[in-house]
């Protein structure tokens, strides 16, 4: 599962962005994958890792709805399967 984020245009600044992506991992677990930063420029990224879906999905829940509150809007959802 993938969301991607945007903010609009601030203080004739480029718009900023934020990626969520909920993936399986090798061992059996789940991560949660963030990407943030400026459009056009290098951005950070960190991976969480969950023993199981319902945390993964939890811990992706919580990170979306903080980055809602904070203005970023919704551009795209793929793979809403593993979305609560």
């Amino acid at each position: 599962m993938r969301i991607y984020m945007q903010t609009g245009f601030m203080e004739n600044k480029p718009p900023r962005y934020y990626q969520l992506i909920l993936e399986k991992d090798l061992l059996g677990g789940w991560a949660v994958v963030r990407e943030w930063g400026q459009q056009n420029a290098a951005g950070r990224i960190k991976r969480e890792h969950f023993p199981d879906l319902e945390a993964a999905q939890s811990a992706l829940t919580q990170i979306r709805d903080k980055q809602l509150a904070r203005g970023y809007k919704v551009v795209f959802i793929q793979g809403q399967e593993h979305l609560t």
